[in-house]
């Protein structure tokens, strides 16, 4: 799934699978996520490439760039019955801004045109969870470590 450019500022390219993309997405992961890994296991820099690695294959990532500066990463793609929304992660000097919000709502709509649920999970001690509570996502699940969120999909119009 490709996610067009959010004007004037946004833009999503798909991740290349270079040394250097891999670098980058591990380091937003790290900034965004490595405070709560940490808090609960510590952080073990060599499962965390592997883990990372895992996922670049399993899935579509985007870089997020601001007026041309790399930020963050997310994935978003399809899968049956509704769109995921994940591995979304803003490197320090861009969050708290409302940059988060602003993507994390161009990707609902793109999931409203199409008519689409969007499901996510997170860290049960990660605060982000009212971020997505603040746009429409409800629990549907737990397991030990993670809240499973989803956003229904729109009612349909007549």
């Amino acid at each position: 799934m490709r996610i067009p450019d959010l004007p004037p500022d946004l833009k999503f390219q798909p991740l290349a699978q270079t040394d250097e993309e891999f670098e980058f997405s591990f380091r937003a992961k790290e900034q965004a996520l490595g405070p709560h890994i940490r808090q609960r296991w510590g952080w073990n820099e060599q499962f965390q490439r592997e883990v990372h690695g895992q996922r670049l294959g399993e899935k579509p990532f985007f870089r997020v760039e601001l007026d041309g500066r790399p930020l963050g990463t997310l994935s978003f793609q399809e899968q049956p019955g509704h769109l995921r929304f994940g591995e979304f992660y803003l490197m320090n000097p861009f969050r708290g801004l409302g940059i988060g919000s602003r993507i994390l709502a161009h990707c609902l709509q793109l999931a409203d045109d199409v008519g689409s649920p969007v499901r996510l999970e997170y860290l049960l001690w990660n605060p982000v969870g009212s971020l997505y509570r603040r746009h429409g996502f409800v629990e549907i699940g737990r397991t030990p470590t993670h809240f499973l969120m989803e956003r229904p999909k729109p009612p349909a119009t007549r």
